[in-house]
């Protein structure tokens, strides 16, 4: 759980933070019908595979595993399907559809230098079978465990094409008050609303443009609402912990507060003359506010007086809240769900199904390594380890609320927020805020269309890209990314805000390796000098080693970037006066101070900015001679000369001239 006790917080802040002695580290699932965009690429995976080799270097590469995959279901793979077949542009399978976008997904990762142990895809190879046995070990525990319920719906039925309708395949007005969403589907609007389908204003078939009827169905579902103390309780410990971000505490209260409806004051006396047929209410009124609030004890009863308000032309909106979370649907493309109480031929709603296919991929990686088949409970039912969801702010309800209440019901008829050994423990969320393009919130589905993740390759590196995505800040507030050469706006004398990060890296921190090699060759016969590192460099190395873990800790990725800027330039500083001095003076001993010193921040740099710019601190590990234990958390305060069997005969590699380890993109060379 994201409340995990530390050391720092028994024993003062001067303490080190306590990592788990396993982890899992899961990125949000993209769906299978196109290629990644830039948000998925900088709002969620970056951040992930930042952490997850931050945890590898700390805890030990093999306890660490990092999954993730493709969403091969839900409305929008089939709406886009449907289109593209219309159009002729398509003319596989489904399957083929989701497989062509799979690997379009995955080689875009893999570009990104994202370190997934497993990119699977929950239809698609051994995974699709693994996932399809999960989902049923989870369904039949809720359901013996009393916590799943038949409720008959309205649902959108498209009469002139005789087919019922889900998800995308319905477009309204999102019925949750103060909603900025473009888009409302079916029974969730584009920001991850909530909300029961009849609820939906002006709603339209996507398939017909016409007004859908609605039909009853019957569906099995989770009743989150009567999980809302036990979900109060765990926010409450949330609350307490260093590491949880304040938004997702705003988040996860807003849908646990009573279910209210908001109506315009100018209806307010039309509703007092029918406040005999409304269920049981309070009524709050502010007065600058433009609509009345009417808040229920429970959702049956706000409902009730729904209908009333309608039958009365009553025009309202309603409030976040907990309402019934549905675990099956009637299409055809999904998870089969198990038969029960008669009810067959369903298959799994996509949004639960995915909540739990982490741990598909988890079994789906361990299978592959040989690893028996309980083994995945070391990982998500043990006290021992911890599983960390880095999620978008839209999908909070899902696995803040959803995702832990199951999990919990898993445990039996009367779960807690400390689940006992063996049973699935509460993974801790990192939600990020959206990520905008120019100011503006991009999606695939709205007005303002993203650049694709592959496409921002032409202009700039991987590396720069993951240094800007980790240093905008988006654990606090929604952030624009605001690329140059894509802006219409930006003038040719303005700067690239881009850049700045990754200027760090070819500009600041390529200097000070360049420097310490080639002094080194120069002075040293290739070789780092033998001497004692000078007191103030061995504290401030120290000092930035701990705040830096201390904001890992805490996820701070954009407080990691400045600490690392601090230090790096500071470094680049030392070395710049230093050997000033050293001409001035023409003193050899000096030089050999500044080079032993420069090459412990130099070491420093490049084992905390591992996590962040692999491809370029590899190299340099590599020029330096030096195996793969220099990055190893239990020797952090070593210095280069405890990674010598023999200091005087350690040579380092030659650099050649000209030759970068932190590498410009070709479009910026001039």
């Amino acid at each position: 759980m994201a409340d995990r006790k530390t050391i720092q917080e028994k024993a003062g802040a001067a303490a080190r933070p306590v990592f788990p002695k396993r982890a899992v580290i899961t990125g949000g699932m993209p769906y299978g019908n196109k290629e990644l965009h830039f948000g998925h690429i900088g709002g969620v995976f970056v951040h992930a595979d930042a952490f997850a080799r931050f945890l590898r270097d700390r805890i030990g590469e093999d306890n660490v595993i990092f999954v993730s995959g493709t969403d091969c279901y839900g409305s929008p793979i089939l709406e886009n399907y449907r289109k593209l077949k219309e159009e002729g542009a398509f003319h596989g399978s489904m399957e083929e559809f989701v497989k062509y976008n799979h690997d379009l997904q995955k080689k875009a990762l893999e570009e990104y230098d994202i370190s997934l142990n497993l990119y699977g895809g929950s239809g698609l190879g051994r995974s699709r079978e693994i996932h399809r046995q999960v989902s049923r070990e989870i369904f039949d525990k809720l359901y013996q465990n009393g916590w799943l319920t038949k409720i008959t719906t309205s649902q959108f039925y498209d009469s002139e094409l005789g087919v019922f309708l889900n998800g995308r395949q319905v477009e309204g007005q999102c019925p949750i008050e103060g909603c900025r969403s473009e888009k409302g589907y079916a029974d969730e609007c584009s920001l991850g609303h909530q909300y029961m389908p009849a609820e939906l204003i002006h709603p339209i078939s996507t398939l017909s443009g016409k007004k859908p009827d609605m039909r009853d169905v019957t569906n099995w579902y989770f009743n989150l609402e009567d999980c809302r103390g036990l979900l109060q309780e765990w926010v409450d410990t949330l609350k307490k912990a260093s590491n949880t971000r304040p938004m997702l505490i705003r988040v996860l209260e807003e849908f646990l507060r009573p279910p209210v409806i908001y109506v315009k004051k100018e209806f307010f006396e039309q509703v007092e003359s029918i406040k005999a047929r409304i269920p049981d209410h309070t009524v709050e009124e502010e007065e600058k506010k433009p609509s009345f609030i009417m808040e229920f004890h429970n959702l049956k009863d706000r409902e009730k007086a729904c209908a009333v308000l309608t039958e009365h032309g009553v025009h309202y909106r309603t409030g976040k809240t907990l309402v019934p979370f549905r675990l099956t649907g009637n299409i055809d493309w999904g998870v089969p769900a198990p038969e029960r109480e008669g009810i067959d031929g369903l298959t799994f709603w996509v949004w639960p199904e995915s909540l739990w296919a982490p741990i598909s991929f988890t079994r789906a990686w361990l299978e592959k390594q040989g690893r028996g088949a309980e083994e995945w409970k070391k990982w998500w039912c043990s006290p021992e380890a911890e599983v960390y969801q880095f999620i978008g702010e839209d999908n909070i309800y899902f696995y803040g609320l959803a995702e832990m209440a199951m999990f919990m019901a898993t445990q039996g008829k009367n779960p807690s927020i400390h689940p006992d050994p063996g049973q699935l423990q509460l993974p801790g969320l990192v939600a990020n805020s959206h990520i905008l393009f120019l100011n503006k919130k991009a999606s695939s589905s709205g007005k303002v269309k993203p650049p694709m993740a592959e496409d921002l390759l032409e202009y700039y590196t991987a590396e720069q890209l993951r240094a800007h995505f980790l240093g905008l800040g988006l654990g606090i507030r929604s952030v624009s990314f605001q690329p140059k050469p894509l802006n219409p706006k930006a003038g040719e004398r303005d700067g690239d805000p881009v850049l700045k990060e990754g200027n760090l890296l070819t500009n600041v921190l390529n200097r000070l390796a360049r420097s310490c090699f080639y002094t080194s060759q120069k002075y040293y016969d290739g070789r780092i000098p033998a001497g004692k590192i000078s007191g103030s460099v061995l504290q401030e190395s120290r000092e930035t080693i701990l705040e830096y873990e201390r904001l890992m800790y805490r996820y701070e990725f954009h407080n990691v970037m400045s600490l690392m800027d601090t230090y790096i330039r500071n470094a680049n500083k030392y070395w710049a006066s230093g050997m000033k001095e050293v001409r001035d003076k023409d003193d050899s001993d000096l030089r050999m101070q500044i080079v032993v010193d420069a090459f412990h921040m130099l070491r420093t740099s490049i084992v905390l900015m591992h996590p962040i710019a692999p491809e370029g601190t590899e190299m340099v590990r590599d020029y330096l001679n030096f195996r793969k234990e220099f990055w190893d958390w239990s020797r952090i305060f070593d210095t280069v000369y405890d990674f010598m069997d023999q200091p005087e005969g350690h040579k380092l590699k030659t650099l050649e001239p000209r030759v970068d380890f932190f590498s410009k993109h070709p479009s910026q060379l001039k």
